[in-house]
């Protein structure tokens, strides 16, 4: 049940992620800093539909990956791992480097411009990892 429900919450990530670099980033790069302050850029979705239900899911997968002995372990604890991985920046980066672009001022554009770029590309590889995990925990559910 964990295992389906982690590659469940892990696909509607994917998505979501995929979604957001292809239709919602393009518009935060628009005009920054006015474009970073649109009302409501999917705070809650993020936060109740993936933020934490994955990240537990993760913690939940990992432990039981951990102590499970089935052919499935490797892929199945591979697959915790990269999530886990991916959470770490998430929170440790992501988030954190949202919210302060998104309080940016006016008066120093560049700067918001570099990190707003550095952001981006860093973010297809978040969603790379998101994709690693999930294509491991189908393999792991699949086995």
């Amino acid at each position: 049940m964990l295992l389906s429900l982690f590659v469940i919450f892990l696909g509607i990530a994917l998505g979501a992620g995929l979604y957001e670099a292809r239709v919602v980033v393009p518009l935060w790069t628009s005009a920054p800093p006015a474009s970073l302050a649109s009302p409501d850029s999917g705070h809650r979705f993020w936060a109740f539909v993936t933020t934490g239900p994955l990240t537990l899911l993760t913690l939940a997968n990992l432990i039981a990956a951990w102590q499970s002995d089935g052919p499935a372990r490797t892929w199945w604890v591979a697959a915790a791992v990269v999530s886990l991985v991916e959470r770490a920046a998430t929170f440790g980066y992501f988030i954190p480097t949202m919210v302060r672009l998104q309080r940016w001022s006016t008066g120093g554009d560049a700067g918001l411009r570099a990190a707003l770029a550095r952001w981006v590309s860093l973010n297809y590889v978040r969603n790379a990892l998101t994709l690693l995990a999930w294509i491991a925990a189908l393999k792991a559910l699949s086995t």
